[in-house]
C-alpha cells in the first residue's frame, strides 16, 4: 500500500465523506471529484468544514465514514507521510535555522537524494528568488516566505498540493499580486492545487472550479462565472456578491411561464430555463405540486 500510495496519480475522489466529533458533524456526506491538473477551491465561511476536508485529504484527520481515492488508489487510511501530497500552511512553517536553499532541499534529502542542486535551483528560478538562496527565513518579507514555502512543496513533485489559506497573512496589495503568481505557477508545473479559503476574491481569481461549502455540505460547485451568474441558493448568492432577495408567491401559469406575485406586481418567469433569477429547486417543487400552494420565491436582481 505504501509504494502504491506514494506513486498514486490521477483525479482526487471523495466519496460520501463524513467527519464527526461526538454529536457535532463537521463534514456531512460530501462527495466530489477534483480533476488532475486543475486549480480547485473550497470556499466558505469559518466553520463550514472546508479545513476539516483539507485535513482529511492530507491524512491529518481520518473520515468517520467514506473513502478518499487518488486515481485508482484508496488513500483513506494511508499515513500523511506516505501520501504524494504536500501542504502549504498559512504560517509557511519554514525552518528558521536553515538557509532558503536547505529549506527547499529538506524534503529531497529526507527521501535520500544526494544531488539536490539542480532541482532546488529550478524551483528557486520558478519563484524568481534564486538570489536569496543563502539567506535565512527571518531575512525575507512575507511574500518571499510564501513563495519559498510554495517552492519547498512543489520541488517534491507531489500529485496534489494543498493550500490552507496561504495568503491570509499578507497585506491586500501583496495578496492580490500573489494570487496572480500562484495561478501562473500552477499552470507552469501542472500540479493539482486544492485551495481552501474564505476569501471570495481569491477563489474567483485563481480557481478553475469552486465548491461553496456551508454547514459541512457543498451548496454549489462550478466555475467562478457560473456560480456568480447562476447561484442555486440564497446562501451562494449572498456569499459571492451583493444580492436583493425578494419574497413572493407563485400564483399561476401561462404556457411555459410561471406567474409570480411580488407585492401586487405580477411577472412571468420561464419555467424550465436555467437562469440566474430563480432558485431552481423551487421550480422543481412547483412541477410536483399545485401552483396554488404558497412558495418563497428568491430572486437575484443583478445590478
Amino acid at each position: 500500500m505504501t509504494d502504491s500510495a506514494n506513486s498514486a496519480r490521477g483525479d482526487l475522489r471523495l466519496t460520501r465523506i463524513t467527519k464527526s466529533y461526538g454529536d457535532f458533524t463537521a463534514v456531512d456526506d460530501l462527495s466530489l471529484t477534483i480533476p488532475e491538473g486543475s486549480f480547485f477551491a473550497l470556499l466558505g465561511p469559518s466553520g463550514c468544514g472546508k479545513t476539516t476536508t483539507l485535513r482529511m485529504i492530507a491524512g491529518l484527520e481520518e473520515p468517520t465514514v467514506g473513502s478518499i481515492h487518488l486515481g485508482s488508489t484508496d488513500i483513506t487510511t494511508t499515513k500523511p507521510y506516505q501520501r504524494p501530497i504536500n501542504t502549504v500552511f498559512q504560517n509557511y512553517a519554514l525552518f528558521p535555522h536553515l538557509t532558503i536553499f536547505e529549506n527547499i532541499a529538506f524534503g529531497l534529502r529526507r527521501r535520500g537524494l544526494k544531488d539536490v542542486d539542480e532541482a532546488v535551483n529550478k524551483v528557486l528560478n520558478l519563484v524568481e528568488l534564486p538570489h536569496l538562496a543563502q539567506r535565512k527565513p527571518t531575512q525575507l518579507s512575507g511574500g518571499q516566505q510564501q513563495r519559498i514555502a510554495l517552492a519547498r512543496a512543489i520541488v517534491n513533485r507531489p500529485a496534489l498540493l494543498l493550500l490552507d489559506e496561504p495568503l491570509g497573512a499578507l497585506d491586500l496589495k501583496l495578496r492580490r499580486q500573489m494570487q496572480i503568481e500562484l495561478k501562473w505557477i500552477q499552470k507552469e508545473v501542472g500540479l493539482t492545487f486544492v485551495h481552501v479559503t474564505h476569501d471570495q476574491e481569491e477563489a474567483m481569481t485563481m480557481a478553475d472550479t469552486i465548491a461553496v461549502m456551508n454547514e459541512g455540505k457543498i451548496e454549489q460547485m462550478g466555475s467562478p462565472a457560473d456560480l456568480y451568474d447562476n447561484p442555486k441558493t440564497a446562501f451562494v448568492a449572498n456569499f459571492l456578491g451583493q444580492s436583493n432577495l425578494i419574497k413572493g408567491s407563485l400564483v399561476g401559469t401561462d404556457g411555459d411561464s410561471l406567474i409570480a406575485d411580488l407585492f401586487g406586481q405580477k411577472i412571468a418567469l420561464p419555467r424550465n430555463a436555467h437562469m440566474p433569477l430563480i432558485h431552481r429547486s423551487l421550480l422543481e417543487s412547483d412541477q410536483r405540486n399545485s401552483v396554488s400552494r404558497f412558495y418563497r420565491l428568491l430572486l437575484r436582481v443583478m445590478s
